[in-house]
């Protein structure tokens, strides 16, 4: 590549970074490290390429006082944890806003795959959920109440049981990302076509409306966090196969970090999700209001953190701070 296209391709990237080190503006530990790595592989491509240059004079000064502001003594901030899901995540989140649409289609066509299949094949739904579960639902069905199964076990045990199961499902949907993004797929789309076969076979039954009056009462959360956590494990997953200017080992180490950082968001959302359907979800005879109001909540709640409000903080942050860094893509 010619310095001149070099440069025109980079220079944007280079200023906000200059404006943020000269104004002195508020940029998260990780945000800082982030443009640093970034600059120091513009250097070492430059050192390559452009030796006794002046970008790579530029470069050079400019990595020298990164260096200084990250590695100088700092307090750290009592309120880090409030901060890391008030700010700094929801800041973060934003550039990953992509990742987080491809894991939610591949739920969504999964989820079509095992509503189809129960449809034309009613063994299909068996082969999913298996017989012993099938067989108490129907069971229950046949009882008029197609939700017993929430209903048994204490609740403080249930809302235990399912909070740890589900982040063991967030943490494996993340840790598959290590054999790339492939891993990552398979467990949402085994997911996705689980549920699809769930929602579908109380539709073949004919109490759709009552099951899922209930189901999604806990539902709502529950399955969005796992696509959240899918998105996680995305992240780690693209990173070993689309380095970009990055070492692959370099890029992998980042998207650890990065992918790791988006499921440990998702940890009180489990426990809501754990706390709905131990101590909520049981009592299937609530009035309809008052279950709609709940999966509605719940699913403004999920927009609102992971779209709605990073996407708004990102604005304001960068109608008021001149230094904002903001990802670029690689060469």
């Amino acid at each position: 590549m010619r310095e001149a296209a070099f440069v025109r391709q980079n220079k944007e990237k280079w200023i906000a970074f200059e404006k943020a080190i000269n104004y002195n503006a508020h940029i998260s530990p990780d945000e800082l490290a982030n443009g640093y790595i970034q600059l120091t592989n513009d250097l070492a491509y430059a050192q390559t390429y452009y030796a006794e240059s002046k970008t790579l004079l530029y470069l050079n000064s400019l990595a020298s006082q990164a260096h200084q502001k990250i590695y100088k003594n700092k307090k750290e901030n009592r309120n880090r944890i409030l901060d890391f899901w008030k700010t700094e995540f929801p800041l973060f989140f934003r550039q990953y806003h992509k990742t987080l649409g491809i894991a939610f289609l591949i739920f969504i066509i999964a989820s079509g795959i095992g509503s189809i299949s129960v449809i034309n094949d009613d063994t299909f739904v068996r082969l999913i959920l298996g017989d012993a579960y099938v067989n108490e639902t129907l069971n229950n069905i046949a009882h008029g109440d197609p939700t017993a199964i929430y209903k048994g076990g204490s609740e403080i045990g249930t809302f235990l049981g399912i909070t740890i199961n589900n982040i063991k499902v967030a943490f494996m949907a993340f840790s598959f990302g290590v054999i790339t993004s492939i891993g990552t797929a398979y467990i949402l789309f085994s997911n996705g076509v689980m549920l699809g076969a769930f929602i579908t076979f109380f539709y073949t039954q004919d109490v759709f409306y009552q099951a899922n009056k209930q189901i999604w009462l806990h539902g709502t959360i529950e399955i969005s966090v796992i696509i959240i956590a899918g998105c996680a494990g995305l992240i780690m997953g693209n990173s070993i196969l689309f380095p970009k200017t990055y070492s692959r080992r370099i890029s992998f180490m980042k998207g650890a970090k990065d992918g790791l950082k988006v499921v440990v968001s998702t940890i009180p959302f489990f426990i809501i999700a754990g706390f709905i359907e131990g101590f909520i979800t049981r009592y299937s005879n609530m009035p309809p209001w008052l279950a709609f109001s709940i999966i509605g909540f719940s699913l403004l709640l999920i927009l609102f953190y992971y779209i709605i409000y990073p996407i708004l903080l990102n604005q304001s942050y960068a109608n008021q701070k001149p230094g904002k860094i903001y990802r670029t893509k690689g060469r």
